[in-house]
């Protein structure tokens, strides 16, 4: 049982890495616009406090943080060049030690929701 929790912990530490070498390759010049889009769309829902399925409905409620999340990390990396993954790797891996805030994410993911909602509500009430 404990091997299994070890594991488990190791994923999700992974994950978590990997949604932060996908803002270094929205970053880089080199990834394909529509590569960028994805990842940025991938990193928006991980850090949202905003769920497909609210955690609040048992065991669903969890579905899209233990299956959706990583299945749209898996495909984000496959689509970033090999070049372009080491270097966003690497990059990720030197920002994570220096362990700054980024408070420039944040309002970029608070803008990104409002406009999606301001968008939803002119589509519904006008």
């Amino acid at each position: 049982m404990g091997k299994t929790i070890a594991k488990l912990k190791s994923k999700a530490k992974k994950i978590k890495q990997d949604i932060f070498v996908l803002v270094e390759a929205y970053k880089h010049p080199k990834t394909p616009l529509f590569v960028k889009l994805l990842s940025i769309i991938i990193v928006a829902y991980a850090f949202s406090p905003i769920d497909l399925i609210p955690d609040f409905i048992p065991i669903l409620g969890y579905l899209d943080d233990i299956i959706l999340i990583p299945l749209g990390i898996i495909l984000v990396l496959k689509l970033i060049p090999d070049d372009v993954l080491k270097e966003c790797r690497e990059n990720a891996e030197k920002a994570e030690k220096a362990k700054k805030k980024n408070w420039v994410v944040g309002t970029i993911i608070i803008l990104l929701w409002v406009a999606v909602l301001f968008w939803i509500f002119t589509l519904f009430f006008n």
